[in-house]
């Protein structure tokens, strides 16, 4: 079963949805929610101005749709004039959460990550996504570098993390980092370099091709511009 949410009125059916659950729980028997609920397999979200991603009531009501193979959330940050404010307002508790709830996805699509670095999210939510939906193939998703490699440092030395680092991996074959911005110096090119392949060991590339990020190694200028020439051909 698919489902899409356009523009206007459309997207109040999210918290009516969260609501019908909480009378079909006392029910007895099948309901055509509850039925929703376990073969509903696609849910889109059109983009339309106002648009937030946040915990509640955005993504709460999606959560029970434990089945889902895709959630493509149709949302930017910048408007046709280049202008905007950042719209993704979840932060690691909550996508942990969402991807504890929907361990089916295939595509998991978040809104365009974009350039204003505000969000609260995290490197660390990777981990979580990565070995929580086995199944990935697509993922868009909006995490803050202004401390990237002190990030990815605590996601390696943290107690708290060193169970999930033992279990597998997705097989995502590449992160869209789209207009996510990056600034780093040699020895945090490798950090992050490493990170990003520890957290999703399948991919090839974490490129914005207007941007340095690569999952190959960047010490060598040449084979930066190269590695930077092949994104441009598969975007």
């Amino acid at each position: 079963m698919d489902l899409k949410l356009c523009e206007g009125a459309a997207h109040g059916w999210l918290p009516l949805f969260k609501c019908l659950e909480g009378v079909v729980s006392i029910t007895q028997g099948m309901t055509p929610l509850s039925r929703m609920k376990g073969s509903l397999k696609r849910l889109g979200v059109k983009n339309r101005p106002g648009l937030i991603i946040d915990a509640s009531p955005f993504t709460s009501p999606i959560q029970m749709f434990r089945n889902l193979a895709l959630l493509n959330v149709e949302v930017a940050c910048i408007d046709k004039g280049g202008e905007g404010q950042c719209t993704f307002k979840l932060n690691d508790d909550d996508v942990t959460k969402l991807v504890t709830a929907l361990p089916q996805p295939e595509s998991l699509l978040l809104g365009q990550p974009c350039s204003n670095n505000t969000c609260a999210t995290i490197v660390a939510c990777l981990l979580q996504i990565s070995v929580r939906c086995i199944k990935l193939q697509s993922l868009q998703i909006r995490f803050n570098t202004t401390n990237i490699v002190d990030d990815f440092k605590n996601i390696s030395g943290d107690p708290r993390f060193q169970d999930l680092r033992s279990l597998q991996r997705c097989s995502l074959p590449r992160l869209d980092v789209m207009r996510i911005p990056l600034t780093l110096d040699g020895p945090g090119i490798e950090i992050v370099r490493s990170g990003m392949a520890d957290v999703f060991p399948s991919a090839r590339f974490f490129v914005w091709c207007g941007g340095i990020w690569s999952s190959g190694s960047l010490n060598d200028e040449v084979r930066r511009v190269g590695r930077l020439q092949m994104c441009r051909q598969q975007v």
